[in-house]
């Protein structure tokens, strides 16, 4: 009837058991004059725990520093992209470069951009 309870009691104390002969090792290895090997142990550990934090960290402030949210200038499309690189509008397949945390055309030398104002023609006739 309580079977349930008795496999978990099993399972805990087989884990305590084997983090207990860890732990003998340790001190084996430490009163045997390699107590090198176990700090060295100890630090890999303790780089493998730390190093994701840290790069996670690292990449959260490259991202916040690089990622550009802005408007493409001819069809005022909202989208994403890293500074100093080069993109195409999502929406209409404008080629774009990203300065100075805005996106510019990608226009050869000597285009003049030009705007086109439409006028009705009831202001040509009055």
């Amino acid at each position: 009837m309580n079977q349930g309870n008795s496999k978990i009691f099993k399972l805990t104390m087989s884990s305590i058991g084997n983090w207990l002969i860890v732990l003998a090792i340790i001190w084996l290895l430490g009163s045997v004059g390699l107590g090198w090997l176990v700090n060295s142990i100890l630090i890999l550990f303790g780089f493998i725990l730390i190093a994701p934090i840290v790069g996670f960290i690292g990449l959260r402030w490259w991202l916040n520093r690089n990622l550009i949210i802005d408007k493409c200038p001819v069809c005022s499309y909202e989208f994403t992209a890293l500074n100093q690189t080069q993109c195409q509008c999502p929406s209409c397949g404008e080629p774009l470069k990203v300065e100075a945390g805005s996106f510019s055309r990608l226009t050869p030398p000597g285009t003049i951009d030009v705007s086109a104002v439409e006028i009705n023609a009831r202001q040509i006739e009055d």
